[in-house]
């Protein structure tokens, strides 16, 4: 088994949302005020050129660019992980995948929906995936389950092949099923290979039973929090419960205009954002959406006064 790296650290992994400027260009002015903004809520790594940071309408040159940036300004003070794996050919995403990993990244993250076809079997993805690894020996990976173009999720059989290749180091779990979750976790046992719950509602029981820690959506609005939950949730279980049941509820917000509403909540952090975007129309986030937002974030900030997180401390 080869294991190029010890492993990936536990705690919160934001998927990072990408800042333009009203021409449409990545501000990378806003970016660096939003990698701060992560850090100093407490995050253990970040997930850069994911879905949330709109990668599929990035050029290859963007995504390079992109993961450059957040790994230059993060300056070692966390870990950087990234995708961009947004290719149909195996011969693209070798590309993508030299290109980003050539910026020092901790792992390229492959999304699990572009080794194979919507109805072709894992072992096609397995003979993809062994392509890759082939042309690519002295690079760590990740993966991610992303829900577009669909949605696929590893099964645990799957999962075990590649924990024993000792390459893989993370797994961005989207399957929100406790009972999944812990088929993987017992496939990947002993291996370097750690799974990220990036479902709010089962973080907590997930935990209990040994996911890694959190990389999703949410750690847009209030990162502060789930680390707090990941620092603390074995010392302090009652008041980690009564967060689980704070950030299940107010996790019904992705369910909004996504990824607008996230850059709405960093606006109003006067971390410089516009609400541009690609892959959505801004002007479909309304006063009533506008006013959900601002509601959150009185609620975050009450939790974070009765937690004593870093956000309270800075306010």
């Amino acid at each position: 088994m080869l294991s190029l790296k010890n492993s990936i650290v536990d705690g919160v992994w934001p998927t990072m949302v990408t800042p333009f400027t009203e021409a449409n260009e990545i501000d990378y002015k806003a970016l660096g005020n939003l990698i701060d903004w992560y850090i100093d809520r407490g995050v253990h790594g970040l997930f850069a050129v994911c879905q949330s940071s709109e990668m599929f309408m990035l050029s290859l040159e963007e995504r390079v660019e992109l993961t450059t940036f957040v790994k230059k300004h993060a300056a070692g003070r966390v870990p950087v992980i990234a995708s961009g794996h947004v290719s149909d050919s195996l011969e693209g995403q070798i590309e993508e995948i030299k290109e980003i990993s050539a910026v020092g990244i901790e792992a390229f993250v492959m999304v699990s929906n572009r080794l194979a076809a919507q109805d072709e079997s894992d072992d096609i993805w397995k003979q993809n995936a062994e392509a890759i690894l082939a042309a690519v020996p002295d690079i760590s990976f990740g993966i991610y389950e992303c829900p577009y173009p669909y949605k696929r999720l590893m099964s645990p059989e799957l999962l075990a092949w590649c924990a024993s290749t000792g390459r893989f180091l993370f797994l961005k779990d989207t399957c929100c099923n406790l009972e999944q979750i812990q088929a993987k976790l017992q496939a990947v046992s002993g291996s370097p290979l750690k799974i990220f719950n990036a479902n709010s509602a089962t973080l907590l029981e997930s935990l209990k039973i040994g996911a890694a820690g959190f990389s999703g959506i949410m750690a847009n609005f209030h990162p502060e929090l789930y680390a707090w939950l990941l620092n603390n949730w074995q010392s302090d279980p009652e008041q980690a419960a009564m967060l689980q049941n704070y950030i299940g509820i107010s996790s019904m917000v992705e369910h909004q205009l996504y990824p607008v509403n996230a850059k709405y909540y960093l606006q109003e952090q006067g971390l410089g954002f516009t609400l541009q975007c690609r892959v959505k129309d801004a002007n479909l986030f309304d006063a009533k959406d506008r006013l959900i937002m601002q509601q959150l974030r009185g609620l975050d900030q009450l939790a974070s006064i009765m937690l004593k997180t870093p956000e309270a401390l800075q306010n």
